[in-house]
């Protein structure tokens, strides 16, 4: 009876601490962090089909730079491999692949359906299969579950079960470890959703939210990401009006600010693995069901706008300076979607570049923080490994520590124009910001 297993679980939890067996799938920037967090106290077994990956973390190499040599080193129980018949035995799942888009925004649940397929051959009696993905309502009762039992020739709910626990993790934010923020979870019957619950209780320190079910969950993912999305789309849509009337948007706001409710939002590019992606999710499903959002739909056009409209910007400054726009010198500073951050998934730097390509710029592109190796496997673009001489313009697309030191002098001349997107630079230097 499933009563009495988890009850043998909850015993495990509380008195065996390597007992309990778990299989984390998926080692990136979620994957990792949550392997590490349940490798200080359960035997873990992380996998992922990168050998490379592999290789790396065995030698304490986290190439997502979010953990050390020695934070890795920590979890004691931990391990990993490429060799998914390795996590055949184990008694919890936990999926953290990737969820992405297609080129024409739709949810590309291949990572999902993959695993899904793979670890449903290793199920056994009364496994339990966490998603962590970030999917829209329904998906993992609708999508995935189906094929576990294909796979596995097992019945839900009865010989197996599932939960939705969705990610939380800020890549690039030492101060907020996936230990110190408060997890969601939920399962596929009220006994095992207090098992899983109990199971996150035990390495996330901020604690945990039981969902009243998993497409709870789901949705309630779904919309932490969306709600940003649209609240940016209004920041990105009020500097576009206050661009034609003349008006400095962050003077608009340092204002607005003054009041204690006024929400602390700003305009900028919208990328990355979250907040440029999961509204889609949540359209596809909306939409499914006769449904079609008007505010989430209007948020994603402002935002994927924002690229073309900041190159246009400064291709218009440039021919008020008098440059010559084909052939003159664009350095780009910053690849990566977000800060102090060697991810590049979704970043909307590049559509500044190909913008200004378009307009016959020569563009260069310095990000210290980025790999070159990715950058240029995923996009095409060689970095350039230092500035060299100065530029007719120059873009501040990420804020990253080394660019807010910078000696200006060296890159640029009087006739410069320097756009500074994410506003952080002395404003007696900037042309002009977003």
């Amino acid at each position: 009876m499933i009563t009495n297993y988890l009850e043998e679980q909850k015993k495990k939890l509380n008195t065996i601490r390597n007992d309990l067996k778990i299989a984390i799938i998926g080692l990136g920037y979620v994957g990792l962090p949550l392997s590490v967090a349940f490798g200080k106290h359960f035997q873990t077994l992380g996998y992922d089909i990168n050998y490379l990956r592999i290789r790396e973390l065995l030698n304490g190499i986290d190439y997502t730079q979010e953990l050390s040599n020695e934070q890795i080193a920590e979890a004691i129980f931990l391990n990993f491999t490429t060799k998914i018949e390795e996590l055949q035995g184990a008694d919890i799942f936990i999926i953290a692949v990737p969820t992405p888009v297609d080129v024409s925004k739709r949810p590309d649940l291949s990572f999902l359906q993959n695993a899904s397929r793979g670890i449903g051959k290793l199920l056994k009696k009364n496994s339990i299969v966490i998603y962590e993905s970030t999917v829209y309502p329904g998906c993992t009762e609708e999508e995935c579950v189906p094929i576990l039992e294909k796979e596995s020739g097992l019945i839900f709910n009865q010989d197996f079960f599932c939960g939705y626990s969705p990610e939380r993790i800020n890549p690039g934010d030492p101060t907020r470890p996936i230990t110190s923020i408060r997890k969601v979870t939920s399962g596929s019957t009220p006994e095992v959703a207090e098992f899983i619950d109990q199971l996150y209780k035990r390495v996330i320190t901020a604690g945990t939210f039981k969902a009243s079910s998993i497409r709870v969950a789901e949705a309630s993912k779904a919309i932490e990401n969306a709600q940003r999305d649209v609240n940016i789309s209004f920041m990105n849509e009020l500097a576009l009006l206050f661009d034609k009337l003349n008006i400095d948007t962050h003077d608009v706001l340092e204002a607005a600010a003054t009041k204690w409710n006024f929400l602390n939002f700003k305009p900028g590019l919208v990328g990355g693995h979250c907040i440029g992606v999961d509204p889609y999710y949540l359209l596809h499903k909306a939409e499914s069901v006769g449904y079609h959002p008007q505010v989430l739909l209007s948020g994603r056009r402002i935002n994927d706008q924002m690229g073309v409209y900041i190159a246009n910007k400064v291709v218009k400054l440039m021919i008020r300076k008098g440059h010559k726009i084909d052939g003159s010198r664009v350095l780009i500073l910053g690849i990566t979607y977000k800060e102090n951050c060697p991810d590049i998934r979704n970043s909307k730097v590049i559509d500044v570049i190909r913008e200004l390509k378009e307009f016959g710029l020569k563009v260069e592109v310095w990000d210290p923080v980025a790999s070159a190796e990715t950058v240029y496997q995923e996009l095409s673009i060689r970095l350039i490994s230092q500035p060299s001489g100065t530029y007719d313009s120059i873009i501040l697309a990420v804020a990253h520590q080394p660019f807010l030191s910078l000696c200006w002098d060296s890159i640029k001349n009087e006739n410069t124009i320097i756009y500074d997107v994410k506003s952080v630079l002395d404003q007696a230097l900037v042309t002009a910001r977003l």
